[in-house]
């Protein structure tokens, strides 16, 4: 969310009322803001650049408060905007060429008139056109906003492209001229314009705005003309905004609009601008269109869960500044949405609004009305049994990023990137992150090779997703669930990674046989267009020769294992033999090992097929069980509180204990046992297949003959007694024998990405510092120089610590305090010892 800036002496008297820093937290966080922090100019840049150069600063207390991107009207106060024409009678024009097709077709435009400026008001001018360009604008690359001195221009406007060696000006804050394309090397170094250079630079035309006396105003979305740049003596305001989005620059001109309409001669009137498109077609901006909705006070009190009038509901809205009137027409209410509100689009935001007026704290607890019993995702499911039963067989999980770099994927594995169908990044920020994983084998190679100095064998492995192109989805690609082991020694341990495969396939009651079962042939065997792997590995690149295999179930192949290639091993920074294993999880999924125990058939279809209402009746005669008697009201309630926290009788899944209890019930309970009430319809679903449920471990019935017992209480107080002391001298000798064993210490290895702020910070000095960190616990190890981009590299170190007295957030602090050097801190891994 973004973070504004709002004077606190200021923001009180627009409220008209004054705060202390902990209501005005709370009044923050009824209306969904949050008050990020207070300080005052002279705090921040002490902290930023030092006490030297904070004397003579403002010592105002500034609220920071974080915004949601849609809901930058809590800031405003709430007048009537209106679009006027100007005086003159004629609006200043804005014409877009053809040419403009091809890289941004569409701008708007509109003029604030005999607009006074401050410095204040100056600089928030300012801030909101970069707090748009970062939100809504998505980093320009939808909008490019504009402001001009309406006053050093002369319209009409032309927005047109031309080739960059056509375009030549004075940019913004500059002495000299440039032509577009000197204007681009310029910026690469630029360490905030470099950013948005990608935008346009590939293209051969680049959009340009200027007057008819050929003074060019801005290059959208790069920079502005310095000839027409805004000053505190500015009056009158051009404002421009271009896109790729037509609907994105409306909303984006109406919010600039009518933020600093307030500080013209006529407040809350803005001056409108005609657009002329290339097809002739003319258009006046800004919209500034208010637009009425209708939806019922039943709707927002049944959605909330709340039970208020519908006058209060319009007094609720109103204060939310949409303004709300009763109809008269049953619960009908009628709310004006203005044009700040562009996040209104449907009668769920309006009630969301409602309910923020009404405070989230004040909304009553209830109970819900329907009852569910979560079910895990079958495939996390099966995940999670895999992870316990291979860390059991000596494997270390790893967790590795789901971005890569097109090298890892490709060229260090042998390939070509064309055929490795990854999905690209468009717009990358590093180019440690590129592409998106089709391989889970670099990201454990890269572990290793960050660990190789620990003790070998390393044996480490993976379960997670990759990502493969798929033109059958309507994203253009699909997640695949992948388990992937590696085992780097002195020798290659192949027989390690073939035993793990089988310790795999028993763990998934996959037999070794040809067939319906699991084998692995040797890949020179294969054809590899048969293969769903043949964009994954091949023999010649990953695997060293001879020492491949593909690996069948049911006659499909599901992945591969073998011996990595020399190459390989050496384009990771490897230094030894490594044998590695992939395969996909996902064919598993339909396996016995995995039998769904629920019943998740869509209500329709059980009508449409008309499943039989009888269902095997083995009630016992006793209704005892040791909750009482359940034909009683008493049993019942015994038994509804004994749920109330539980899905099951026993454990996490139903047993022979739930449906044998529920046999003893002789009707189904009433709504005044709801727990029970839920429980017993969940378990009604079960009846079907009670054969195959696990037996129970406890008797919750009773035979005839047993109704005198009473698990959960004893009459004879002597034996309570004698019972507890049993408890307690076992206790005892437990605690006594645990506090005998050697406490072991538990370590982590963890290697951290420390970026510097630009390529002219001394790296070597950077690293001086950060190993200058010293705390108990804490072991340096080594480093290298990674490049990221632009001449920028970052520094990788590796380091080993004691969890009980380092943690990543007190290492991360300790090195981001030189902040001359070090601009953030990542931890690019992260294993136990």
């Amino acid at each position: 969310m973004p973070t504004v800036g709002v004077k606190r002496d200021l923001l009180f008297k627009a409220l008209g009322k004054t705060y202390t820093d902990v209501e005005f937290d709370e009044l923050c966080f009824e209306y969904g803001l949050e008050l990020d922090e207070i300080t005052s100019e002279k705090e921040i840049i002490s902290r930023e650049q030092g006490d030297s150069k904070a004397s003579g600063a403002s010592d105002v207390i500034l609220y920071k408060i974080d915004v949601p991107a849609n809901r930058y009207d809590l800031l405003l106060e709430a007048p009537r905007y209106r679009r006027v024409s100007p005086l003159s009678g004629e609006p200043q024009k804005l014409i877009i060429t053809e040419e403009t097709a091809a890289v941004r077709p569409h701008a708007v435009a509109a003029v604030l008139r005999n607009i006074t400026f401050t410095q204040e008001r100056y600089d928030s001018f300012i801030e909101l056109q970069e707090k748009l360009h970062q939100n809504i604008c998505r980093k320009r690359s939808l909008v490019a906003i504009g402001t001009h001195d309406l006053d050093t221009v002369s319209g009409p406007f032309t927005y047109t492209a031309k080739p960059p060696a056509e375009i030549s000006f004075k940019p913004l804050n500059q002495t000299k001229e440039y032509t577009a394309t000197q204007l681009m090397s310029l910026y690469k170094t630029d360490s905030h314009l470099r950013h948005y250079l990608h935008i346009i630079e590939d293209k051969p035309l680049y959009p340009v705005i200027y007057d008819r006396n050929g003074i060019v105003l801005s290059m959208p979305p790069i920079i502005n003309g310095d000839h027409s740049k805004i000053t505190l003596k500015t009056k009158n305001v051009f404002v421009e905004c271009t896109a790729t989005d037509l609907t994105k620059a409306k909303i984006v001109l109406d919010m600039m609009v009518t933020m600093f309409s307030e500080y013209c001669s006529q407040p809350f009137t803005v001056e409108e601008a005609e657009v002329v498109y290339p097809d002739g077609k003319t258009c006046k901006y800004p919209e500034l269109a208010y637009r009425k909705e209708k939806l019922s006070s039943d709707f927002v009190n049944r959605k909330v869960g709340i039970n208020e009038s519908t006058e209060t509901i319009a007094r609720l809205l109103t204060k939310m500044c949409l303004r709300s009137e009763v109809t008269g027409v049953g619960d009908e209410i009628e709310v004006e949405i203005p044009p700040t509100r562009s996040d209104v689009i449907h009668a769920c935001d309006i009630m969301e609004d409602a309910a923020m007026a009404y405070g989230f704290n004040n909304i009553p607890y209830t109970t819900p009305r329907t009852y569910t019993v979560a079910n895990q995702f079958p495939l996390n499911k099966l995940t999670e049994l895999l992870r316990q039963d291979l860390a059991a067989a000596g494997f270390t999980e790893a967790l590795n990023f789901a971005l890569c770099s097109t090298e890892d994927i490709s060229d260090k594995l042998g390939k070509k990137i064309s055929e490795t169908r990854a999905v690209h990044i468009a717009n990358p920020k590093t180019a440690e992150f590129q592409v998106a994983r089709t391989t889970l084998l670099p990201g454990l190679l890269k572990t290793l090779a960050a660990n190789r100095k620990m003790p070998l064998p390393l044996k480490l492995f993976e379960i997670s997703d990759v990502v493969l192109k798929d033109d059958t989805k309507d994203v253009g690609a699909r997640n695949s669930r992948r388990f992937c082991a590696v085992y780097y020694n002195k020798s290659p341990g192949f027989e390690v990674i073939h035993g793990l495969l089988d310790r795999t396939m028993q763990l998934l009651e996959v037999k070794s046989e040809r067939g319906d079962g699991y084998h692995i042939q040797a890949a020179e065997e294969i054809d590899l267009k048969c293969s769903p792997f043949k964009y994954f590995f091949k023999v010649d690149s990953t695997f060293f020769p001879g020492r491949c295999a593909e690996i069948f179930v049911g006659g499909k192949s599901v992945g591969r294992l073998g011996v990595l290639h020399p190459d390989v091993i050496t384009r990771f920074e490897l230094t030894m033999p490594c044998s590695a294993v992939e395969m996909d999880i996902e064919p598993f999924l339909g396996h016995p090992a995995e039998t769904t125990r629920t019943h998740d058939v869509p209500l329709h279809e059980v009508i449409k097929h008309h499943f039989p209402s009888q269902v095997p009746n083995s009630r016992p005669t006793s209704t005892k069980t040791v909750f009482g008697d359940v034909s009683s009201a008493a049993g019942l309630k015994a038994l509804d509180d004994f749920l109330a926290d539980k899905s099951y009788m026993e454990g996490f899944e139903a047993t022979q204990a739930d449906t044998t209890m529920f046999d003893a019930i002789p009707s189904a309970p009433s709504s005044t046992f709801p727990h029970l009430l839920r429980w017993y319809n969940h378990v009604k679903s079960f009846l079907r297949e009670r054969a195959n449920l696990p037996s129970a471990k406890s008797p919750f019935v009773l035979e005839e003959d047993d109704d005198d017992i009473d698990l959960f209480g004893s009459d004879d107080e002597e034996d309570s007694a004698e019972v507890e002391k049993l408890k307690e001298q076992r206790l005892a000798e437990y605690a006594a024998k645990k506090s005998k064993k050697p406490a072991l210490i538990a370590k982590s290895s963890i290697l951290l990405d420390v970026k510097p702020w630009d390529d002219e910070t001394d790296m070597a000095k950077m690293e001086e510092c950060v190993r200058s960190v010293k705390m108990e616990g804490l072991l340096w190890g080594q480093s290298k120089m990674v490049p990221v981009g632009y001449g920028i590299k970052k520094l990788q170190i590796g380091c080993v610590v004691e969890d009980e007295k380092v943690g990543t957030d007190l290492l991360e602090e300790a090195i981001t305090a030189f902040e001359e050097y070090v601009q953030s801190v990542d931890v690019a891994a992260f294993n136990k010892v």
